[in-house]
């Protein structure tokens, strides 16, 4: 009498290294999608391997603020020029303005895809703003909320330029020694990759 051979031993025997090997292919799946999202968060949050260069100019403003957490209250669906002068327009505000149009101009097919604008805590001297209605015709003026505008924008006291996004995002920010040509590329650049606004 010969012995029979147990069928089931041997199904067994070999479904568990398919078992390991499908658990290990599992594995791999996971560190493959979930691993590269731990590792950027970690670089993050303690700052490592993260690159020194930058392709702007401006302070970047990855705070999630919006135009009205400067207080300014607006509705406008392009980017914008935003020109603050919490403590009234003097030169440094009047420089400002001036490049804010000229930026615009400077992009040329794309104009129609920004604004400028001037946001005031005072009132204007009459002269400045006879010249702003005569030679300015498409800048929007905003009130400007001091209270806000001091809690929004971390205590920056002089003016200041904002490029705003169409979601009234803001985006980035300079001050009065900005260049025309860094502030032009910053926008251009923006716009490019944007297929908002």
């Amino acid at each position: 009498m010969g012995t029979a051979m147990n069928p089931t031993n041997t199904s067994e025997a070999s479904t568990t290294p398919n078992r390991r090997k499908g658990r290990l292919q599992l594995l791999l799946i996971v560190l493959g999608v979930v691993g590269p999202m731990l590792l950027a968060t970690v670089m993050y949050k303690f700052q490592f391997w993260v690159p020194d260069s930058r392709s702007y100019h401006g302070e970047l403003i990855g705070t999630g603020q919006t135009r009205a957490d400067i207080g300014v209250q607006a509705d406008e669906q392009r980017w914008q020029i935003l020109v603050t002068a919490p403590q009234g327009c003097s030169v440094d505000c009047h420089q400002l303005v001036y490049l804010a149009r000229q930026v615009q101009i400077g992009l040329g097919r794309d104009a129609s895809r920004a604004s400028h604008a001037l946001a005031v805590a005072q009132p204007l001297d009459a002269e400045y703003d006879a010249q702003l209605q005569r030679e300015y015709p498409q800048l929007q003026r905003y009130p400007l909320d001091l209270p806000a505008y001091q809690k929004g924008a971390e205590g920056s006291g002089g003016a200041q330029l904002w490029i705003i996004d169409p979601h009234s995002n803001l985006v980035l920010r300079y001050d009065a020694r900005v260049k025309g040509k860094d502030l032009l590329n910053d926008l251009r650049h923006l716009l490019k990759l944007s297929n908002i606004g």
